[in-house]
Formats: C-alpha cells, sequence, structure tokens
C-alpha cells in the first residue's frame, strides 16, 4: 500500500488540527477531517483505510457511529479516541468491533502512530496475500491439468460442475493420477477459493494421531498435548477439507467423521463444547470404496455420505494420446525452470515412451522426463535417457544375485518411493514393523 487514508472525525477544533498535523508527518498518509458522525458517514463512498471517532461527538454517540459504519464498511478499521478512560465502555466498543480505543492523554500521539503502522502492515500483508492467492488460482486454473483424450474432457466437465457448488466430491484414481491437483483445481475455483484448502493425507498419519490431527485437542487432553490444538477442519472453517486416501481410515474414527459431517460441528479430544464449523469436503482414495464397503471395511453410511460427485481419474495407459502431450509440456516446464537449452526427443526415445504402461501413471512420466532432460547430451533425448528403473525397479529385481538383507532393503525402498516415504503405510502393507524401517533408515541400508 502507497498511501494510507485516514479519517479524523473530531469537534474539538483544536486537536483535530493536532492530530491531523502528527499523522500528516508520514507523507504516505492522507489525512482528511469532519467534525461530526453524518460527515463522516456521508464521506465512508471514499474508502477510507483506518478511522480516528472521537466518542463523544454531537447529534450520534461514537458507538451509533461505529454500529453504522460496521453495518455498511465492516472492513474498515476504527479507532475509539476518548478524553475519559472507561475500562468497561472500552469492552463494550472492542466487542462492537473497534479496533482499538485510545484515551487523549499524553500518549495519544504515539498510539495514534502505531495504528496506523499496524494498519499499513496489515494492508501490506493482505495485497501479499491476494496476490498469492491470485498466482495459485493461475497455477490451478482447469487448463494446467492437460490432456485431450475423451476421458480427461470428461475430468473436466465434472471439475467444473464441482467449482459451481459446495457438493462433497470423491475422487478416485491409481497412485500418481493427479488426485489432488484436481481437489486444488475444484477449490480454487469455487466460492470456497478465499479461504483454506487444508490438505491430510490420512495413510501419512498414526490412527492414535489422526483424531487429534482432523478434530484438534484441548491441553492435557492426554499425555503429550502440552497445548491447545485446533484441527484441520477448524483450520479450514469457510474453506475446504481434502481428506486424502479416506479409504485408509479405521471403522472408529470413520464413525466421528460421520458425526462432524452430519451435524457440521467438532468436539475438540478433551472438551465438550461442540464447534460449528462450514467447510467443503474432498475425498480421495485410490481404493474402490464400494469393495471396501462389501468387505466390511468402510461403514456404508459415510460412503454414501462422502460419495457425493464421483470424478474417476483415468489411468496413463489410457490416455494413449495425452502421454505425447503431457511429455512435451513436463519437458518444456522443466527446462524453463532451470534455465536450460531447448530439448528434443529422439524417435527412438518417443517411441520408448508411447509403449511403456507407466504403472505410476503421471507423477512417474513427471520423474522419467525431468531425469531424462538431466542426462541428456548435445541437446537431445536418446532412448538410453528414458530409464525407468529409477521408478519401476521391482521388475528386474529377481534377475539379480544378492544377500537376503540387500533384497529386503531394495524392497522396502521400492514401497518407500511408490508410497511417497510413508513408512506407516508401507510397514502396513509389507507387514513389518515400523521399528525395522526407521532402524533401516538409521543405519543407512536404505535412503528416503
Amino acid at each position: 500500500m502507497d498511501i494510507l487514508k485516514v479519517f479524523v472525525v473530531d469537534d474539538n477544533e483544536l486537536y483535530a488540527k493536532m492530530s491531523m498535523h502528527h499523522l500528516s508527518l508520514n507523507p504516505d498518509n492522507e489525512v482528511e477531517s469532519f467534525k461530526s458522525g453524518k460527515e463522516c458517514l456521508d464521506a465512508l463512498y471514499k474508502n477510507p483505510d483506518l478511522v480516528f471517532l472521537d466518542y463523544s461527538l454531537p447529534g450520534m454517540s461514537g458507538i451509533e457511529i461505529l454500529r453504522k459504519i460496521k453495518a455498511t464498511h465492516k472492513e474498515i478499521p476504527v479507532v475509539i479516541v476518548s478524553g475519559q478512560e472507561d475500562v468497561s465502555t472500552a469492552v463494550n466498543l472492542l466487542k462492537e468491533g473497534a479496533y482499538d480505543y485510545i484515551v487523549k492523554d499524553e500518549n495519544a500521539k504515539e498510539r495514534m502512530w502505531n495504528a496506523t503502522n499496524h494498519i499499513r502492515e496489515n494492508a501490506r500483508l493482505r495485497n501479499e496475500l491476494d496476490k498469492l492467492r491470485e498466482e495459485v488460482n493461475l497455477k490451478y486454473d482447469f487448463s494446467n491439468i492437460k490432456g485431450n483424450s475423451p476421458s480427461i474432457k470428461k475430468v473436466f466437465k465434472l471439475i467444473e460442475k464441482a467449482a459451481l457448488t459446495n457438493i462433497t466430491v470423491s475422487i478416485t484414481g491409481e497412485t500418481g493420477t493427479g488426485k489432488e491437483l484436481v481437489a486444488k483445481a475444484i477449490h480454487y475455483n469455487s466460492k470456497f477459493h478465499k479461504k483454506p484448502l487444508v490438505a491430510v493425507n490420512i495413510a501419512a498419519i498414526p490412527h492414535d494421531l489422526l483424531e487429534s490431527e482432523l478434530f484438534g485437542h484441548e491441553k492435557g487432553a492426554f499425555t503429550g498435548a502440552m497445548n491447545k490444538r485446533i484441527g484441520k477442519f477448524e483450520e479450514a472453517n469457510g474453506g475446504t477439507v481434502f481428506l486424502d486416501e479416506i479409504g485408509e481410515m479405521d471403522l472408529q474414527l470413520q464413525a466421528k467423521l460421520l458425526r462432524v459431517l452430519q451435524e457440521k460441528e467438532v468436539t475438540r479430544i478433551g472438551s465438550n463444547q461442540a464447534i460449528k464449523i462450514n467447510a467443503r469436503v474432498i475425498v480421495a482414495t485410490h481404493r474402490t470404496l464400494s469393495e471396501e464397503v462389501k468387505a466390511g471395511r468402510f461403514r456404508e453410511d459415510l460412503y454414501y455420505r462422502l460419495l457425493g460427485l464421483p470424478i474417476e481419474l483415468p489411468p496413463l495407459r489410457d490416455r494413449e494420446n495425452d502421454i505425447v502431450l503431457l511429455t512435451k509440456f513436463f519437458l518444456d516446464d522443466f527446462v524453463k525452470e532451470n534455465k536450460m537449452p531447448k530439448l528434443q526427443f529422439s524417435p527412438e526415445a518417443q517411441k520408448k515412451i508411447r509403449s511403456y504402461h507407466w504403472p505410476g501413471n503421471v507423477r512417474e512420466l513427471k520423474a522419467v522426463i525431468e531425469l531424462a532432460a538431466v542426462l541428456a547430451e548435445e541437446n537431445i533425448i536418446q532412448e538410453s535417457d528414458i530409464n525407468y528403473n529409477s521408478t519401476n525397479s521391482l521388475e528386474n529385481l529377481m534377475m539379480e544375485e544378492m544377500s537376503l538383507k540387500d533384497y529386503t532393503a531394495q524392497i522396502i525402498t521400492h514401497f518407500l518411493d511408490k508410497y511417497d516415504q510413508n513408512v506407516v503405510k508401507v510397514a502396513k502393507k509389507l507387514d513389518i514393523g515400523k521399528s525395522t524401517i526407521y532402524r533401516m533408515i538409521k543405519n543407512d541400508e536404505i535412503t528416503i
């Protein structure tokens, strides 16, 4: 913010002139004075950044003027200036929405000066935040989800429909198909975009900590709860909660989540007070939840509650025409970001890319292309630069002769890569103890 527009409302002409002089010492302050509340209210169309309002004015009291300002211009900070120090009055005014309460004493000038500086800094931070939001909105525009295949065009249409409403969205698809990207596109193009998108990977959080993570806890609620903590639902109030890998949630917590969704309120662990929340819910999973319901691993009532608008992301192997488009996009983006010379693929490299089945989907394609760009020489990506072993090493694992210890390390490393270094999930998948994996990491037997 370059100029801070300040209103001074005071019927004491001498005090008003003194305030204006003091505030005008900063050339970035544009100060205007008014003798009555009516004059101030009539000038609100000028959208001041700050109002210093005398509490005792003729015709209309300070609290009446404050209420009128807040009724039409809630965002304008109003500092009440009074000739009397009255704690109860100050408390009431702050409850009514006053930014601060200043007594006309020897410290008044300094406090007014500090108030303008605080407002200026807050305005600067808001502007920066707005710019960041605009950048994020552009980043997660629909056009940034690349593809021309019929299956991905269907996804685009569903994203557009989801963004126009507050319907719950359930996203399914294999690992690496872009479920989180779709969730972000929905949020940042919806009416919720000015509030946070809070993402929670259910599989990445130990079961005994997940309830606290989602719903919060009070100080002393359990061993280790040294401070009060708000949960992800509270954090996302007014915005969106994205629950990734919802299929990994245990049945007990599923029941609590269902209640939160039904009642639209959360209760922190260790508290009896229900807190109202209004957050849009988007869930994602690589599992088929209907099959999980049949198997008794997922509640049927929660399944129907979360189903909402289903969006199924196709695997990359079913989007043959999009592979070429995505390959070019990832290459150009990587080259630009790293200020590298322009690269192109040899015919043999192109053929190798098109013929591969891409089990890791878009995420794997991106990793392979970026590695190929680094390995390429003479601005040509050759067939030998297309290296699948970095992301799909398990296929040829048994062709090598090694110790059982080394086999174990390679298998664990593979699954850590597959599941985004999620030790808890890998331990569960391989039916081994978490401590085993942590010990191997500590001893440099495996790396993450």
